[in-house]
């Protein structure tokens, strides 16, 4: 919160629209039409181009202009060229990143009290000629962040949650990225923003291994002997409530989850298709460690839905949730 901002003030939440060809535009028209009044304490600041969200907010039967009032507004950044659903154009891959942007230095300001980005193309803005790995880890860059920790959740009573130690990394890179250090701040991320923006007053983080069967007692690798159960210790010594290392093929059983606040897996495609089988349409994606909040949504701009009708806004919603509830959070604390 600001100095100058009341504490009964309207939240402010930003929502990138992201890649103009894909499915975020509606998506988040339908969102805020769907659910905009369960949120009752926020504001939404939508950027986009103004023409665009009008008219994928038509198209799946949304009067965009009639949404605009109070609690929604559209901040107008203009596309580079005309946007077509499900048709990709590299001249509006720096369209994308000045969404992000300006929701990254509005959020940095205190303008905003939430960051919500709806998908993005990689391959556009790298075709634009901007190098790009994703969403995260130009979070971290833009502000100035060292270490960030990437968190898909499902939601309900008893939601699954999943980090990851390495993010966007080639498989063959992962054991050299995976070090004592690296993941004793990666738990204390975890452990610091659990308590802190989703009111676990003692969370429980489940670890995985990195090799079959943690290793097999390092006949099937040293990654658990070496740098997985070393910063295990090191983050129980602070305090942390960090147990494994478990085999990744068997931890995901409720008679385990059902103890667990979060699973920290070491590699993205290690503990993410469990959770997307789990979850998906329902799931979100948050950063941890960052001095802003941000969630998103769990799945990519579904090329092929774009302007259809028949894509979800599920995820969306959920990620909005979410930001509003930590958003709430940080501003109570």
């Amino acid at each position: 919160m600001t100095a100058d901002q009341p504490s009964n003030a309207l939240l402010n939440i930003a929502i990138t629209t992201g890649e103009p060809a894909g499915v975020g535009p509606e998506l988040t028209a339908l969102a805020l039409a769907a659910a905009g009044a369960h949120w009752p304490d926020a504001h939404f600041t939508v950027l986009g181009d103004g023409g665009l969200l009008a008219e994928r907010a038509k198209a799946v039967g949304i009067d965009w202009a009639a949404q605009q009032g109070r609690r929604i507004a559209t901040d107008h950044h203009a596309l580079a060229v005309p946007a077509q659903a499900g048709k990709l154009d590299a001249k509006n891959g720096p369209y994308v990143l000045s969404l992000l942007d300006a929701a990254i230095d509005g959020a940095l300001a205190g303008t905003f009290d939430a960051i919500v980005t709806a998908p993005l193309q990689k391959s556009t803005i790298n075709d634009a000629g901007v190098p790009f790995t994703g969403h995260t880890e130009y979070l971290a860059e833009r502000t100035h962040t060292p270490h960030v920790v990437m968190m898909l959740a499902g939601t309900g009573a008893r939601p699954l949650r999943v980090a990851l130690a390495t993010t966007h990394l080639p498989l063959k890179d992962v054991s050299a990225a995976l070090t004592v250090d690296g993941l004793v701040d990666t738990l204390r991320i975890i452990d610091h923003d659990l308590r802190h923006h989703f009111g676990l007053p003692a969370p429980r983080i489940l670890v995985t291994g990195l090799n079959p069967h943690a290793g097999e007692n390092g006949y099937l690798g040293r990654e658990e002997i070496d740098v997985i159960s070393p910063a295990l210790k090191l983050a129980n010594g602070q305090g942390i409530d960090a147990r494994g290392p478990y085999p990744a093929d068997t931890l995901f059983q409720p008679r385990y989850l059902n103890e667990a606040d979060c699973v920290l897996a070491m590699f993205h495609d290690q503990g993410l298709p469990v959770l997307k089988y789990a979850t998906f349409g329902e799931g979100i994606n948050v950063t941890l460690g960052l001095p802003i909040v941000r969630t998103s949504v769990d799945h990519g701009t579904a090329l092929d839905l774009a302007g259809t009708g028949r894509a979800d806004a599920g995820s969306l919603i959920a990620a909005i949730d979410t930001a509003v509830s930590m958003a709430r959070n940080r501003r109570a604390a």
